[in-house]
């Protein structure tokens, strides 16, 4: 059968036509590589860690992170001075945790510590002779520290069976080698999910997972689940451990916890061989070799607790509005079913419902009040710390100065001990109790710290506070129409304290009038009012708040939460607890998610002008100077676009302006690059919770400055830090990277820190705002209730201190609502409270944002807001379109702009420019577009010249 054969016309139609196919191909390769170029250029990104500024300032970076371990280690209890260890002391050490301990947490505040020095290496560096064959039986249990990430979370706590670990024969020998015994216990926390309150469920994690790693939970060893144990207490197996260690007689057992949650430490007095406890937060790169000098007696503890530490952790009012709460609808055949938005987003909620009562606040209040035994739930109070040598404060006579705004007093610290060391000095305040306005009994006005005082020597601290730092927030417009700070009529007392609960002085009390500012305090740029009304009050909010009154009588009424029977789609049936709504009330928090507002603007704002501007005319000129306005008529829509919808872990360049690209990363802990091909992290700082141990202003000063130098060498500018949540409980799974339960506190840190690192020429970004102070639902948007008093006094205090002490330029929205609003487009929070009242000049960007992910996330009512850009770490996958029809969103847009171009001129990297590097992978991109083009020009070349010399030489019509 012969060979049909193919016209040459054909051949040159089928030949053209896998030509263009080619080419559209390429055509299509190259548009989405122009839509994704943000994405391919910040993945293929390196941090360079080589340089010589890179090295010089890593090195210096590790020397901060030891000055920070040196005085954030807390001495908790030290019976019979056992600490320090006497020279030439050998220990042994158990608990697998010691061959695998904890460096800081996991997620945007996580750090690559794999060169960090260990537990061993610091004992060791210190003198203290390890016993090895302990040591190894650990690491021969071929345990491994078990991941807590964002998708998934194993919370085994990796000790071996004690009945086959702990044998006579490793006893024995372990009683041989030293009668001094360390027990070493560890606990970690990450973001993306609560610790656990109880050790019992369904084994659903999955360590492959997906792309972005684990999913599911598990909750420890089958010996060790109980659902009467939580996280935060000894297991089964670490039980088992500390009986055979008391059983073995050993003179000397010393606990260390390495842990940023406070750990439940009750047991400790059970057992008198425990001598001495010591609490080490995640210590970053060096600080295990501090812990070896403290237990050496070669460093002289001085940090105290940020946090009170309760016999019982679940006993904290806060506790019984803590965890996974729904909304309940009731169905027309008499059923329930959990209640969720027009988009499917689950309704979830949590309850603030303790109000001001959080940590020390409560318990020093209930113990005044005769309500509770302070010594059966209080192990250890906040401000808590001791010292190898003894110290007497004193107030200086006659140094007390107390004016109309005014207060300051002069305190002389002793060292009257045979060490030298350092002292922190606490100065609390007592308000009156009306009735009107809650009020702690004591709270915390002002600290400092002294530097080395040898002993027989002194030093004077001064400490200062302002008079208006005494108000209270009058949300219930008692006093002012509108809401107001408020001092009221009454007695108020200054007391030196060694801590939240020991009194060492009273320092001096006044009477004072009645004042309600409702004109503003002299830091507010407007008169502080009720601003959150509309979202905190209504159905599906908190009905009964915590009242000190008769002696915390409502204590029980604070958990309004019931259990349902709800039946799934299925037709499966599970109990939740939650709180009874109407359709209402979903229509409502719709509407506030997704129905954006018709235009008020009547025309468009000017855009693409030729003025002839440049961004980095603008350094230094004031926010509201009117020429701001004829360079932001020069950006197009384009730009405006671009902007708003590309502001994860970078700004865009704008050319039309002159605006540099600038580079932006993770986390509290340190600059880290998680994104790109070769994740690669600046040096490991200590857990935040450590820094605020220090009680040391200076030290968060000179972490910001080192974090600043690391930034500037790796060529970043945006630091997604520091993190100032509140410890509200805690089981938070953050608690590592915020500073404490105390906002006062926490701001005074967070301030230390942001303007140590703006120094440098960067910006920060403040996290999370606000009232993101649990991890379970937070990315469903959780429904957060509280009262603008204990919204403004607890939750919103440090971000405020950071702003107006700090000066911060960048704050990121969270993922959590305020009442029924999304935080990250809530005006009230944005404008009126951040930039209105607060004067913050600056950009707001949201936390993490795929829209088809978090659809409550509405890009369009967030920068109507005030917040600037989204985060789009996976950008352009999941980025929002605008409508660009509309007025107001190209106005709000612009006024985006605007925030982010001040930023910006406000930094060094309006000293470097616009960027002239082109990146490799676009170097390639071209290169290969162009051997593309080529061999598609050749070709059709080269096929058509010969079909027309065939034509010309009359060949054959066909081919073979």
């Amino acid at each position: 059968m012969a060979k049909k054969k193919m016209s040459k016309k054909k051949f040159r139609i089928v030949w053209s036509s896998v030509i263009s196919v080619v080419l559209v191909i390429a055509l299509g390769a190259n548009i989405a590589l122009g839509y994704y170029s943000d994405v391919i250029t910040s993945y293929f990104s390196e941090i360079d860690i080589t340089s010589d500024e890179a090295i010089t300032a890593r090195d210096h970076s590790v020397e901060v992170v030891e000055q920070i371990a040196d005085e954030g280690i807390v001495l908790l209890q030290n019976e019979e001075n056992a600490l320090p260890f006497a020279e030439g002391t050998k220990a042994n050490v158990f608990g697998w945790s010691f061959t695998n301990p904890i460096y800081g947490g996991a997620g945007s505040g996580g750090t690559d510590a794999s060169t960090a020095i260990t537990p061993k290496a610091g004992f060791e560096a210190a003198g203290i002779e390890i016993n090895e064959n302990l040591y190894n039986a650990y690491t021969a249990t071929d345990l491994e520290r078990p991941e807590i990430g964002i998708e998934g979370q194993d919370f085994t706590i990796p000790e071996p069976r004690p009945e086959e670990f702990y044998t006579d024969e490793l006893m024995a020998q372990a009683k041989e080698f030293s009668d001094t015994a360390v027990i070493f216990i560890a606990r970690s926390g990450g973001e993306g999910a609560d610790l656990p309150t109880s050790l019992f469920g369904p084994d659903t994690y999955d360590p492959e997972g997906s792309a972005q790693g684990p999913t599911g939970q598990r909750f420890g060893f089958e010996d060790d689940q109980d659902p009467d144990k939580h996280y935060l207490e000894l297991t089964n197996r670490e039980l088992g451990m500390l009986e055979a260690v008391t059983a073995a007689d050993f003179e000397n057992v010393i606990v260390v916890v390495n842990s940023a949650n406070t750990f439940e430490l009750e047991w400790v007095n059970e057992y008198d061989e425990i001598k001495s406890v010591v609490n080490i937060a995640g210590p970053g790169q060096s600080g295990f070799g501090s812990l070896g000098r403290v237990l050496a007696g070669d460093l002289n503890p001085s940090g105290k607790t940020v946090d009170i530490y309760a016999s019982d952790v679940l006993d904290a009012p806060a506790i019984s509005n803590f965890g996974d709460f729904d909304y309940v609808v009731e169905n027309a055949d008499g059923t329930y079913s959990t209640a969720a938005d027009a988009k499917g987003v689950p309704l979830k909620y949590v309850d603030l419902a303790e109000g001001i009562y959080v940590g020390y606040r409560y318990y020093e209040t209930a113990d005044e009040l005769g309500t509770i035994n302070y010594d059966e739930k209080i192990q250890y109070p906040f401000g808590h710390g001791l010292s190898y040598t003894n110290y007497e404060q004193t107030v200086v006579a006659d140094s007390l100065t107390w004016n109309e705004t005014d207060i300051s007093v002069d305190v002389e610290v002793s060292n009257t001990g045979s060490v030298a060391g350092k002292d922190v000095v606490q100065l609390y305040y007592s308000a009156p109790y009306t009735g009107q306005i809650e009020r702690s009994s004591v709270e915390l006005a002002a600290f400092g710290k002294t530097g080395v005082i040898e002993p027989g020597q002194s030093e004077v601290v001064t400490l200062t506070f302002q008079v208006e730092d005494m108000a209270a927030y009058d949300h219930n417009k008692i006093f002012s129409a509108d809401g107001s700070y408020v001092l009221e009529a009454g007695e108020y007392n200054l007391t030196l304290m060694k801590n939240s609960h020991e009194k060492i002085a009273d320092v001096g009390s006044k009477t004072l009038s009645e004042i309600v500012y409702d004109s503003g305090r002299s830091s507010d740029q407007q008169v502080a009012i009720n601003q959150f009304d509309e979202e905190v009050t209504g159905e599906g909010s908190i009905e009964t708040y915590l009242s000190r009154a008769d002696g915390f009588a409502n204590l029980e009424e604070i958990d309004q939460n019931e259990t349902f029977t709800v039946t799934s789609e299925d037709g499966a049936t599970r109990e939740v607890e939650g709180t009874l709504v109407d359709t209402a009330f979903v229509d409502m928090v719709n509407s506030k998610r997704y129905d954006v507002p018709a235009d008020t603007h009547d025309s468009a704002p000017t855009t693409g002008a030729d003025n002839g501007l440049m961004l980095e005319e603008y350094k230094d000129v004031a926010f509201d100077d009117e020429s701001w306005e004829p360079l932001l008529d020069q950006l197009s829509v384009d730009d405006l676009v671009n902007v708003v919808t590309h502001g994860g872990y970078k700004t865009v360049e704008i050319e039309s302006v002159g605006k540099p690209a600038t580079t932006d990363y993770d986390g509290p802990a340190g600059i880290s690059s998680f994104l790109a091909a070769t994740p690669v992290t600046g040096i490991p700082f200590p857990a935040e919770v450590m820094l605020a141990s220090t009680w040391n202003i200076e030290l968060a000063t000179a972490m910001g400055e080192a974090i600043g130098d690391e930034a500037q060498a790796y060529d970043v500018t945006g630091w997604y830090a520091p993190a100032m949540n509140i410890h509200r409980t805690a089981f938070a799974g953050r608690n590592f990277e915020y500073y404490s339960e105390d906002p006062f506190l926490s701001g005074e840190f967070a301030a230390a820190t942001t303007a140590g690192y703006q120094s440098k020429g960067g910006f920060v970004f403040m996290k999370h705002f606000a009232l993101n102070d649990q991890e379970d639902n937070r990315t469903l948007g959780v429904l957060t209730w509280g009262d603008e008093q204990t919204i403004r006094e607890i939750y919103l205090k440090p971000f405020e201190v950071a702003v107006k002490e700090g000066g911060a330029l960048g704050m990121m929205s969270s993922f959590n609502s305020i009442g029924d609003v999304w935080a990250g487009a809530d005006e009230s929070l944005l404008k009126e409270v951040l930039r209105n009242e607060w004067g913050f000049n600056g950009t707001v960007n949201t936390d993490f944002f795929i829209q088809d992910a978090y659809p409550y996330m509405n890009a369009e009512l967030a920068i109507r807001a005030g917040n600037d850009i989204m985060l789009t770490g996976v950008a352009p996958y999941g980025v929002p379109e605008f409508d660009t029809e509309s007025n107001d969103t190209l106005w709000a847009m612009r006024d985006a702009a605007k925030n982010v171009l001040y930023t910006v001129a406000n930094s060094s990297a309006i000293d470097d420019g616009l960027s002239t590097d082109t990146p490799q992978w676009v170097v390639i991109t071209i290169v290969v577009d162009s051997l593309v083009g080529l061999g598609i020009i050749l070709g059709f070349f080269f096929t058509f010249r010969n079909s027309r010399n065939r034509d010309k030489n009359g060949e054959s019509e066909t081919l073979a």
